[in-house]
């Protein structure tokens, strides 16, 4: 064994020892517990519970909230008729009902005395809600604090509890207050149960099933509500282990964690759990909905919503989350987590990372497939253990420890391999930078080349007698082509088209050299097409040791009339679309010759046309048509026909028509790269009065 797998193995055990002293509900824990109740979330089996939902229907038929007590008097004894198991509250009422007639007479100072005593001798409405608590098993929450309520920590009536076993309730979270309802509630209600529950990073994954308030041990309102229906005097907590071991009532017997909280086994939000409160109080649900069944009412209104972070994505009312751990109970569907599930999670940390070690031995390509293999065990275990047993094991931490062993293990062994190179680098670093200083250069006279370039965008500013679009794409950083635009005088338009022989640097710098030239000489001899050609063809003809030739059109384009004066030197002609009929033709007839600085004294001639308001004008470089697909066919010119016949009709303005045909080529080309530099220009004549 080499000195850098001793070290990584050793780091393994030393990251071993931190972890199993942070791995307990680390946020990266939780997030893969969530996850996996999220890949695999709850089917539920049964609907033990219904929820009497005091929801916007309900606030909307039946007032605002917070309802008389009498309106929830009625509301129980409807719920009541319809032979529910039990019906738990999770709701509190710390506070005499304001709607009572004697609190009505209280708080109006200017009442009469004789309908202030009038009102008091209406029943108290507090006394009509608590009897319609007493004549069904109802259950009441009460709230665990930390800090004392406005209203003041009052006693109450508590649940019997039987403790067995070493530590079963010491561990248990203490409340020193408590807040809940006014006595004579607190009195009528058949249990009583505490609904606080203290969410992880926000999102509520345990509740407890069993939680003390000074002291005192007080049931879930789920344990509470099985207690009620099932007329059991009291409930129970097993410990053992230093902890809590499970709470149960009667024959049941839920496992819970150390400190009595639950894991919830979430399952997606369901409409049939719930039915509005408004539809129970006007007799608008089944007959047998509420049978037999545990009830429990909250208020699910906006803006008075309990709502509660999920592991599932969802949010939901607290009043869901009761009847979802009743779901589980009745479901026997309980998410697990023994004693042993650490050292599960430590082997899943330790035998793939002991087998990424030995594979760092092999070629790298070959130990970075093992370990990508290997770190796909501790996720795949755990949740295969998630999805047939309930399991729950931590598959997240022993991935990110594997990475960490394996990173540092690579690491080591990089960083002997990064020796060895070092003098290589040396030796090719002189090359680098030159190929850098190289790249910069090139990319410099990328920007040089592209900013000779006019924009049509801003070159005409409130000009409206001609549109113009130019587009030019080199093959490499820097190309041969290149193209040009401007105004000789207010009501004449130069344009050219160019495409210089060869590729990269040298056509590029010839290119540059080409479109300065020829933008002075035409300024020269903007009278006459034919000077421009002839001069410009002498002074490139000049110096030329590479023998570079350069193919183009050039056009002057009277703005007023629409007549075209042009030239073409060996280049592909001109397209035109005419605006009316949509027909298209190549404007070839007349003037020209070869490429520049082919032919030193050639007599170039010109060519007229005369364009029609709306007529348009499209030139082309060879790059266009010797676009080659992967079959290496070429785009050619029957194509670049074929596809302006098709889209002549279209009136599309320069700038579609621009875009849509590189578009063409691009889909053409399907990703081969451009084999030439693709230049294009369409110019389109709107007339002497568009606007």
């Amino acid at each position: 064994m080499t000195k850098w797998m001793r070290w990584a193995i050793l780091s393994l055990f030393l990251l071993l020892a931190t972890l199993q002293a942070a791995w307990q509900e680390s946020p990266l824990r939780l997030a893969w517990f969530d996850a996996c109740q999220q890949i695999f979330p709850r089917q539920p089996q049964s609907l033990p519970a219904i929820i009497v939902a005091i929801d916007e229907a309900s606030l909307a038929r039946k007032g605002q909230w917070p309802w008389p007590r009498t309106q929830l008097a009625t509301l129980i004894g409807r719920i009541s008729a319809a032979g529910p198991a039990a019906i738990g509250l999770d709701m509190i009422f710390p506070e005499p009902d304001r709607y009572s007639p004697d609190q009505l007479a209280n708080a109006l100072p200017d009442t009469p005395p004789d309908l202030a005593a009038r009102l008091g001798k209406l029943p108290n409405s507090d006394a009509v809600f608590a009897r319609a608590l007493q004549q069904a098993p109802t259950v009441l929450g009460l709230a665990g604090l930390d800090t004392a309520p406005p209203t003041g920590s009052r006693g109450g009536s508590f649940t019997p509890v039987l403790i067995s076993g070493k530590g079963a309730s010491d561990t248990l979270r203490d409340y020193p207050y408590s807040l809940r309802s006014i006595p004579v509630l607190d009195q009528a209600a058949s249990g009583h149960a505490i609904l606080s529950a203290e969410p992880e990073k926000g999102v509520v994954r345990r509740v407890p099933l069993a939680a003390r308030v000074q002291g005192q041990p007080y049931p879930a309102l789920s344990i509470e509500l099985l207690r009620a229906a099932a007329g059991e005097p009291g409930f129970r907590v097993r410990g053992g282990n230093g902890g809590t071991l499970s709470v149960g009532v009667g024959d049941v017997e839920v496992p819970t964690e150390k400190d009595g909280r639950f894991r919830v086994y979430f399952s997606p939000r369901s409409a049939a759990r719930f039915v509005s409160a408004a539809d129970v109080l006007d007799g608008n649900i089944a007959p047998d909905l509420l049978e037999n069944k545990l009830v429990l009412l909250g208020v699910t209104g906006i803006g008075m919503l309990d709502d509660q972070a999920t592991p599932i994505g969802q949010r939901m009312p607290g009043v869901e989350i009761h009847a979802q751990v009743l779901e589980n109970i009745f479901d026997n569907q309980f998410l697990r987590r023994p004693g042993w599930t650490s050292w599960a999670e430590t082997l899943l940390l330790v035998i793939p990372g002991l087998a990424a070690i030995l594979a760092l031995a092999w070629p790298l390509r070959r130990a970075v497939a093992a370990f990508l293999l290997l770190l796909l065990v501790p996720p795949a275990a755990a949740l295969a253990a998630y999805r047939w047993g309930l399991l729950l094991l931590d598959g997240a931490t022993p991935a990110a420890g594997l990475v960490i062993v394996f990173g540092a293990s690579l690491a080591f062994a990089l960083n002997r391999a990064n020796i060895k190179r070092r003098n290589l680098e040396r030796k090719l670093q002189a090359e680098r930078e030159q190929a850098a200083r190289l790249a910069g250069e090139m990319d410099a006279a990328r920007r040089i080349q592209a900013g000779m370039l006019p924009r049509a965008e801003n070159a005409f500013p409130g000009e409206t007698r001609f549109h113009l679009k130019a587009f030019m794409q080199p093959a490499k950083v820097v190309g041969g082509d290149f193209y040009d635009f401007f105004l000789l005088d207010p009501d004449r338009l130069f344009f050219m088209i160019g495409d210089v022989s060869g590729k990269g640097l040298p056509a590029s710098l010839f290119m540059a050299i080409s479109k300065t030239l020829f933008h002075s000489l035409a300024i020269r001899h903007e009278d006459n097409v034919n000077q421009m050609a002839r001069a410009f063809n002498a002074e490139l003809s000049r110096d030329n040791p590479e023998m570079l030739f350069v193919t183009g059109v050039i056009g002057v384009l009277n703005l007023r009339d629409g007549r075209l004066v042009y030239c073409n030197a060996g280049h592909d002609a001109p397209w035109r679309i005419a605006s009316e009929s949509g027909a298209l033709a190549r404007l070839e007839e007349g003037g020209g010759g070869p490429p520049f600085s082919v032919i030193e004294d050639f007599p170039y001639g010109s060519a007229q046309a005369h364009l029609r308001p709306g007529d348009k004008l499209v030139l082309t470089t060879d790059g266009i048509t010797e676009a080659t697909n992967p079959a290496g066919e070429l785009f050619g010119s029957a194509r670049l026909k074929n596809w302006l016949e098709q889209n002549s009709a279209t009136a599309l303005p320069p700038e579609r028509l621009c875009e849509s045909l590189l578009d063409e080529v691009r889909k053409f080309e399907a990703g081969t790269g451009p084999s030439d530099d693709k230049t294009l220009l369409v110019l389109q004549w709107s007339g002497v009065n568009a606007t």
